[in-house]
């Protein structure tokens, strides 16, 4: 009821008329049924730009530490993350994430729709970067289609750091859903989540003009801030948990195998 409340007669009426978001291609949202919407990250404010603009309700998966804040402010954004339709995803891999996997998997099995950000956290520099493997593992396990969506213009509206966002136009692109039965008994296979997940960027990449990126934002924030290269930065996120290497394998790889950024 509070999502329904806050989309139509109050949250929503007033982002129309501030920032007049422009929108191509809603009609490839299926009007019933499950399905992933995969969005490129670029700010804060594309989990209420675009889901606003959705005819049906979107759960997004959001990082667990929007619903673990302290003190008045914490537990306000706690309260409001919740009461608008999102889960929380513990990204520091292993069963915390296999737990928010099957979050996910829940909102699919009901024929909800899921929204996802590949690349698992907001861009630092409006370029799109490297696509983590778990929204292949669910529309594979799941069984539906992907809808790519490229948010335009929303970093310029709420740039990394600021609190008040600038009032200036947005937009987004939906694209066709990308059908993957063929892989549908290939699931777990770390390859075909690579493969699955690069062409759901490449769709991205087309929608939205960016330029890409093959490496993980999560690598280039603690990069750009200074700080050293932490194992959870380029790791999996919803990932099937990789084998350990045998006695003289050293080498990762790209699905990740520690935890996440």
């Amino acid at each position: 009821m509070f999502y329904w409340v806050m989309k139509r007669i109050f949250l929503g009426p007033v982002i129309k008329l501030l920032f007049r978001p422009w929108v191509k291609g809603l009609d490839n949202i299926p009007v019933e049924g499950a399905a992933i919407i995969a969005s490129n990250h670029l700010s804060f404010s594309d989990s209420i730009f675009m889901p606003l603009m959705v005819r049906r309700p979107v759960v997004f998966l959001a990082k667990s530490e929007y619903f673990t804040g302290t003190g008045i402010k914490g537990r306000l954004t706690a309260a409001f993350f919740r009461l608008t339709n999102q889960l929380p995803m513990d990204r520091s891999g292993g069963a915390a994430s296999a737990a928010s996997l099957n979050a996910g998997m829940e909102v699919l099995s009901t024929g909800g729709l899921l929204g996802i950000y590949p690349e698992g956290t907001r861009s630092p520099d409006g370029r799109l970067y490297r696509g983590k493997v778990g929204v292949a593992r669910l529309a594979l396990q799941a069984g539906v289609p992907v809808i790519p969506v490229a948010m335009i213009g929303t970093d310029k509206v709420q740039p990394i750091g600021k609190r008040l966002p600038n009032i200036r136009r947005i937009g987004m692109i939906f694209g066709e859903p990308l059908d993957f039965s063929q892989f549908k008994d290939q699931a777990e296979d770390r390859t075909v989540q690579r493969q699955v997940t690069d062409e759901i960027m490449s769709q991205l990449l087309r929608l939205s003009g960016q330029e890409y990126v093959d490496e993980y934002a999560a690598v280039v924030k603690l990069r750009l801030a200074g700080k050293p290269e932490e194992p959870s930065a380029a790791a999996e996120p919803l990932a099937t948990p990789a084998p350990a290497p045998t006695a003289g394998d050293g080498a990762e790889d790209d699905a990740g195998t520690q935890a996440t950024g």
